[in-house]
């Protein structure tokens, strides 16, 4: 992470006097580090899976379909596959103490369909994938999915490094994807941790996909991190590659969105990430690359 000047006042200057150089150079790194992943994979002939797991708003979908496409680039046909759409109907779902759903958890995943699905597809070639409608609360079809000699499946989603999952196919490449950098002022104060960072890209996309309000999204945040320090956390060991999917000039682009919809908000976490994003200066959205991760949250891409 040496290479990335992850500083308020160096992230202002460009984002004045070279916004295109400021965004070209978060993309950069970004693409780079995907194109990096892809030949790893290609250098290990047996691996046909890639498992890459991390945490809410760290870019998971994204990162897990340019990988993809980044393999397919090389010559080698690649499907992304959704550890969500493994979710048990609501029914099912494992509880916590309190008695409301555990979702955080890999038990609230239907562990012995996801079994059968990859043993499929590593043995035969052949599997019937599901998919999950959160807002119906259950799966609404299988799609069935046959794979070439040479094909391979990025498999993404909180929990695909968990041994329950990693045990099942030993023979592939592990990734981990987060926002790991933080963002600092000259005093080397921090003026956004990595979990704001990721709180506001959850912030947009939860406005934009889910229809709930900042303040909705705020107070489920807690549960939402207690999860991945308890579930996510110990799993990360276990990857061969880590990603660092900061792109230093998002908050000049999320500020504009993201302030009116923390205006009047009384949760202390969402009155700090309003006061931090004031700090930064604006960069409009159509700066963002087509292709760029930070489409996933301005509701212009899928959600990951």
């Amino acid at each position: 992470m040496a290479n990335i000047r992850n500083e308020l006042e160096y992230i202002n200057h460009m984002a004045k006097t070279d916004p295109a150089g400021l965004v070209a150079a978060a993309e950069s790194r970004y693409h780079n580090i995907v194109a990096g992943i892809a030949q790893q994979v290609l250098q290990h002939p047996g691996h046909k899976l890639v498992l890459l797991a991390g945490p809410s708003a760290s870019g998971k979908t994204t990162t897990a379909q340019k990988i993809a496409e980044a393999l397919q680039q090389s010559g080698a046909q690649a499907y992304r596959v959704s550890l969500d759409d493994f979710y048990f109907e609501r029914e099912k779902l494992p509880l916590l103490p309190c008695g409301t759903p555990d979702i955080e958890s890999v038990h609230a995943l239907d562990l012995p369909l996801l079994r059968e699905t990859l043993r499929g597809l590593m043995e035969s070639g052949r599997a019937d994938i599901p998919h999950f409608s959160f807002s119906e609360g259950r799966r609404m079809r299988f799609d069935p999915l046959a794979l070439g000699d040479d094909d391979m499946i990025v498999l993404e989603g909180l929990h695909a490094l968990n041994p329950e999952i990693t045990r099942i196919c030993p023979q592939c490449t592990k990734v981990y994807v987060n926002v790991s950098s933080r963002i600092y002022d000259e005093k080397r104060n921090i003026v956004l941790n990595k979990r704001a960072l990721r709180l506001a890209r959850r912030i947009l996309r939860d406005s934009q996909f889910r229809g709930s309000s900042a303040e909705e999204t705020l107070a489920m945040w807690r549960a939402v991190t207690d999860g991945e320090d308890r579930y996510l956390a110990p799993c990360k060991p276990f990857a061969d590659v880590l990603v660092n999917a900061i792109h230093l000039y998002e908050p000049c682009v999320f500020a504009a969105r993201l302030l009116p919809l923390l205006e009047g908000v009384m949760d202390e976490q969402g009155r700090r990430l309003a006061r931090a994003l004031r700090r930064f200066e604006r960069l409009p959205e159509i700066q963002v690359p087509a292709d760029s991760l930070l489409r996933e949250f301005l509701g212009l891409t899928g959600q990951g």
